[in-house]
């Protein structure tokens, strides 16, 4: 499928995981790639949940970088088909593109693997696709970048 563009902003990603609405969430504990990232409950906090999605470069149809809105060294990287969060060189980081599923978008790498949350409080994985809903994920738009 073609990639659909996302508007750069901060958002909130939600995974399509059965119970509670469950969040992509930075770890406080960085280990061997940095601190894990994983599906979590709604934290009255947004430091660890809020997410900014903005193109790698300017061109159009440029990949994605996702950092965390209140930090902005540490993005996502994706050692050894698992998701973590770490301070790194912008050119360091995944790229990512977004395609649309039924009932919600797909989040590829370059190397066209998705993103898949397992279970509420499991680390993100990076799996070659397949039509399952916990590689499914709404965006939830909440400001555009640089605002607080």
């Amino acid at each position: 499928m073609a990639p659909v563009p996302v508007r750069p902003g901060i958002y909130k990603i939600h995974a399509h995981i059965i119970g509670p609405t469950s969040l992509v969430t930075a770890t406080e504990y960085a280990v061997k790639y940095g601190a894990p990232v994983i599906t979590d409950r709604l934290n009255p906090l947004p430091i660890e949940q809020e997410w900014l999605i903005e193109p790698f470069t300017p061109e159009p149809n440029a990949p994605y970088v996702i950092r965390l809105a209140q930090h902005d060294t540490a993005g996502l990287i994706v050692p050894e088909d698992k998701l973590f969060v770490n301070s790194v060189k912008r050119e360091e980081l995944a790229k990512f593109h977004f395609e649309r599923v039924i009932g919600g978008l797909k989040i590829l790498t370059e190397s066209e693997l998705a993103l898949r949350a397992g279970h509420r409080g499991a680390q993100i994985t990076v799996v070659k696709p397949a039509p399952e809903f916990q590689e499914t994920w709404t965006l939830e738009f909440i400001s555009p970048p640089n605002e607080d």
